[in-house]
């Protein structure tokens, strides 16, 4: 079975939204017209506590983009983004969700941030999102949405690591900055990630 993985497609990441993700509202029907190739359709959805350890906002001196460690982990420092039940958090009206068989929330710990759809940056806690799609007798993954170099990028990597064949659909994503999106698909790369286009599905 294959499964589309549709990563953070809310409003906080699309233009005009606290963390936006450069052309990040592009992606929106590149996705909906690829839901219907799909035996599963799965989304993940940020879901931060006000106060989130990773909000510049809760540490004073500190601005957006700064890097700290953070209980032992490299932190970047965001502006406060998908708070629990703002309007921020919710997905796309845009987006098509009525294919979209579930929704995994990540981020809820306080101390910890979460960009894989599957674990917390220290790998502490798991979404329960491997153990669905094995329920669910998924094989492949296709991971697309927002942000490419962090979340979609660590969602990807963990399911790759999970023993799923894992696809990282190029033209449904959009990076915040340009390094960083780099380095991601060199490393998808050399963990036999396959990077396709909607095209090519």
């Amino acid at each position: 079975m294959k499964a589309l993985l549709i990563v953070d497609v809310q409003n906080d990441f699309l233009p005009g939204g606290s963390l936006a993700v450069p052309g990040g509202d592009e992606v929106i029907p590149v996705i909906n017209a690829l839901e219907p190739r799909f035996d599963l359709v799965v989304a993940t959805q940020d879901w931060h506590p006000e106060g989130h350890r990773s909000f510049a906002s809760a540490h004073p001196g500190k601005k957006p983009f700064e890097m700290i460690d953070l209980y032992g982990l490299d932190q970047v420092l965001w502006p406060d983004h998908c708070v629990q039940g703002s309007p921020g958090a919710d997905l796309a009206k845009e987006l098509n969700q009525k294919p979209v068989a579930a929704v995994f929330r990540k981020g809820m710990h306080y101390r910890v941030d979460s960009y894989s759809g599957f674990y917390d940056n220290g790998k502490k806690y798991s979404t329960g999102l491997a153990s669905y799609l094995r329920e669910m007798k998924v094989k492949e993954v296709y991971v697309c949405g927002l942000a490419a170099d962090y979340c979609v990028y660590y969602t990807a990597k963990d399911a790759c690591n999970a023993g799923f064949h894992t696809y990282y659909i190029t033209d449904a994503t959009r990076f915040i900055a340009g390094e960083s999106y780099k380095a991601a698909i060199s490393d998808l790369r050399q963990i036999g990630v396959h990077l396709i286009s909607s095209e090519e599905l």
